[in-house]
């Protein structure tokens, strides 16, 4: 238990320290999350919406109130729990060196890039794996009860519950007959029933969930483009590891070959194919993120733990300094290569530290502030405002215009040159021609915490330029 416990303090210290270094997170959805959370004790509706989730919003709502930070933490502990599972259900199968998988957990590269971020996968991770070890347990109802809170976490929760399904209905060696075994099945609608139900009581709309639906989810929409039918093995290296990867392949495909963890390789298989389908297709607004996959990280971990103990088994014949090399090699690029991911991918955690010094100035030359408008999240989140009292920005210029034109005096505008423009096609320009003041404007050089501009030949540092605008008249 030595190993487990330092395992767990090394990434407990890293989650944190991730805390620290970056406030913010590496997509604009971390951001709304928490301040979705943050606004529900406002807006009771948003404890059952569909984008945000119950779950998560149910589980973050009370931290949210000590801050981005507070919630934050919540993530470093949610992810330390799961890891602490995923080594409990491996031992719990007697799968050799077991302790190791907290390491192969956390260093799954978007897995440490979340651990510390206000995102819904972490949470559905934590939720799979406690299902899995009362299955394992042989508590198959109490296993189905908990696993029908899975789409209550993140839209992969249902088709996870649909798998848990066939799971049932094929366990012959239950003993139960067929009949039996699809009555237990509806177990695994409990947490959907019961999401309905509070959303009708508190919204008093029986199809709350369904006008709810976020417009970009549109079935065969494809509002985030497509990809290719590779996007996924292609992202392998930030899914399991680019060193890791070869030994969870191996691992998946021994795994397979000899019928052994049959519910985690399904539960892997299952989710590589339903995203690749959509990305293909564009389906259900795939955007083709690899952070989709922390939803079965502890899957993931076990796999390629079973990797890691063939790759052992294979090098048995080998002097002892050859082996620790080998597996010693493959754990420090792996560690570098989480936190080079974390660094390198932060786009908008680099931003971070433009708002702050936007804000700084702005707090020692106050203006009176009627009404806000930005273009991140983080904006927000310094300003301390409440999202639900923002005007509803959209991707129509015009619209976007229209309303900027006719927001009162006292709007103050906190935009950027990327996400503004991108999400919400207006520019600085736009701005002053609507009649707002420019109170400041700065360019940023946006480099990483290890300055990787200095020693990666390509990489460049992110530019940035941040604007404030003050409408002085209606």
């Amino acid at each position: 238990m030595k190993a487990v416990w330092a395992s767990l303090a090394i990434f407990a210290t890293a989650g944190v320290a991730m805390v620290w270094l970056y406030p913010d997170g590496y997509q604009q959805d971390a951001g709304h999350h928490f301040l979705f959370a943050r606004a529900a004790w406002s807006d009771p509706r948003l404890f059952v919406s569909v984008w945000n989730r119950p779950l998560f919003t149910l589980v973050y709502a009370g931290p949210a109130l000590a801050g981005y930070g507070a919630a934050k933490l919540v993530t470093v502990a949610v992810t330390l729990v799961t890891a602490y599972q995923t080594y409990r259900l491996a031992d719990d199968r007697g799968v050799t060196r077991a302790p190791l998988v907290i390491a192969l957990f956390f260093l799954q590269p978007s897995v440490f890039m979340l651990c510390s971020e206000t995102m819904t996968e972490p949470l559905l991770a934590l939720v799979f794996v406690v299902a899995l070890r009362l299955r394992s347990a042989g508590r198959e109802m109490p296993g189905m009860l908990v696993a029908s809170l899975m789409v209550l976490a993140r839209p992969e929760g249902f088709f996870l519950a649909l798998l848990w399904g066939i799971w049932v209905l094929g366990g012959e060696s239950s003993g139960r007959p067929f009949f039996r075994r699809v009555t237990a099945v509806l177990a695994l609608s409990t947490g959907a029933v019961l999401w309905g139900l509070a959303a009708w009581l508190i919204t008093g709309d029986v199809w709350f969930i369904k006008h709810d639906w976020p417009p970009n989810w549109d079935f065969t929409s494809a509002v985030y483009g497509v990809g290719p039918a590779w996007t996924y093995l292609a992202r392998l290296p930030e899914i399991a590891g680019p060193v890791l990867a070869f030994v969870f392949l191996g691992g998946l495909f021994r795994l397979v070959w000899r019928g052994q963890h049959r519910d985690l390789t399904s539960a892997v298989l299952m989710l590589f194919v339903l995203h690749t389908v959509l990305r293909t297709f564009g389906w259900l607004g795939s955007a083709g993120y690899a952070r989709y996959f922390v939803s079965i990280a502890p899957a993931i971990a076990i796999v390629t733990l079973e990797g890691w103990n063939d790759l052992v088994r294979s090098l048995a014949g080998t002097a002892r300094f050859v082996q620790r090399a080998v597996t010693g090699g493959l754990l420090a690029v792996s560690v570098v290569s989480a936190v080079l991911y974390v660094d390198l991918a932060g786009f908008y955690d680099r931003d971070s530290r433009a708002v702050r010094d936007m804000y700084g100035w702005f707090l020692d030359h106050p203006r009176p502030v009627t009404r806000l408008l930005w273009s991140q999240s983080y904006m927000c989140i310094v300003l301390r405002c409440d999202p639900l009292a923002v005007p509803s920005l959209t991707g129509i210029r015009a619209a976007n215009l229209a309303l900027v034109r006719r927001l009162p005096a006292g709007t103050l505008a906190f935009w950027d040159s990327d996400t503004g423009p991108s999400w919400y096609k207006l520019t600085d320009v736009d701005f002053e021609a609507a009649g707002y003041e420019r109170l400041l404007s700065r360019d940023y050089a946006l480099d990483g915490w290890l300055q990787e501009s200095r020693w990666l030949r390509r990489w460049k540092p992110r530019p940035q330029r941040m604007h404030l605008f003050y409408k002085t008249a209606p």
